[in-house]
C-alpha cells in the first residue's frame, strides 16, 4: 500500500523580497497530523514560510504542495477556504457579530450554517457570546472567536501566525493548551509560527527552526533541550533554559 503524502510539503521553495531571499531554497514535508512550531529570530522566513502554504505569498522557485497536490495549479479563493488561518490581529469584521465572524467561511463555502454554540463551546465560551460584537471582547475573548472562526472552515490544516502575541502571559497559557487540545480531538495538522521558544517546546510535536529564509534545526521538544539541533536552535533554547535557572535561584 502506497505512503500517504504529506499533509503539507515545500520542495525547494523560495521567496525573493527586491532581490532578497526572504525564503530560500527550503524543502519540508509536515505528514497529516503532527503539530510544527515555527521558530526564529524576526526577518528569518517563518511567516513568510507559512503563508505560502494558503497561497497569501506565491514562490518564485519551487514548488508549495497539499496532499501531493501542488497548489500553483489551484483556485486560491479554494486553497484559503480549505485552510483554518489564525493570526495575531485576529481580523474579527467589526460591524459582524460573533456569530456572523463565525459562520463566515461556512457561508463563503457555501456550506450549511455551522453550529456557533458548538464553536464556542470548543474554544471555552458560552454561548450567549454570539450576539456580542467583537469592540464588547477582551482580547483574549477575541482571539477565542479568532480560532473558532478558523475552525469554521472545517479544514484539517490550521495555520497560526504568532496568534497570541498581544495576550497577557496568563491568557496566552490557556489559550495554547486549548489550541493544543483541539489539534489532538479534531485530528488537525497545525503549524504555529511563534517567537517564544518555550511556546513552541510545551506545544509542539516538532519544533522547526528558521535563520535567514533557510532551516537550520528540526527536531522533536526533547531532542532541542538536549542540543541536538544545532547552534542557532541551541541559542534559542537557552533562553527559556536560563529563565528557569534564574526563577529557581530567585525560589531559593
Amino acid at each position: 500500500m502506497a505512503e500517504a503524502a504529506p499533509a503539507l510539503s515545500y520542495e525547494a521553495v523560495s521567496r525573493l523580497y527586491g532581490g532578497a531571499a526572504a525564503v530560500d531554497a527550503v524543502t519540508l514535508a509536515i505528514p497529516a497530523g503532527q503539530f510544527v512550531a515555527l521558530v526564529g529570530t524576526s526577518g528569518s522566513g517563518k511567516s513568510t514560510l507559512l503563508r505560502m502554504a494558503n497561497r497569501l505569498e506565491a514562490p518564485d522557485g519551487g514548488r508549495v504542495l497539499r496532499d501531493g497536490v501542488d497548489i500553483a495549479g489551484r483556485d486560491p479563493v479554494e486553497v484559503r477556504r480549505a485552510t483554518g488561518y489564525s493570526f495575531q490581529n485576529v481580523g474579527l469584521f467589526p460591524h459582524m457579530t460573533v456569530a456572523e465572524n463565525i459562520r463566515l467561511p461556512a457561508r463563503l463555502a457555501g456550506r450549511p450554517p455551522l453550529d456557533v454554540a458548538a464553536a464556542l463551546e470548543r474554544v471555552g465560551l458560552p454561548a450567549d457570546y454570539a450576539t456580542r460584537m467583537p469592540a464588547q471582547l477582551s482580547g483574549g475573548e477575541q482571539a477565542r472567536v479568532g480560532i473558532a472562526r478558523a475552525l469554521g472552515s472545517e479544514a484539517k490544516l490550521l495555520l497560526m501566525d504568532e496568534p497570541f502575541g498581544a495576550l497577557d502571559p496568563v491568557t496566552r497559557d490557556r489559550l495554547g493548551r486549548t489550541v493544543r487540545d483541539l489539534h489532538d480531538r479534531l485530528g488537525l495538522t497545525t503549524i504555529l509560527v511563534t517567537h517564544d521558544m518555550a511556546e513552541a517546546l510545551l506545544l509542539a510535536d516538532r519544533v522547526v527552526v528558521m535563520a535567514g529564509g533557510r532551516v537550520v534545526g528540526d527536531a522533536s521538544p526533547r531532542e532541542m533541550l538536549a542540543g541536538e539541533a544545532g547552534a542557532e536552535a541551541a541559542a534559542l533554547v537557552a533562553v527559556p533554559k536560563e529563565q528557569a535557572e534564574r526563577l529557581r535561584a530567585i525560589g531559593g
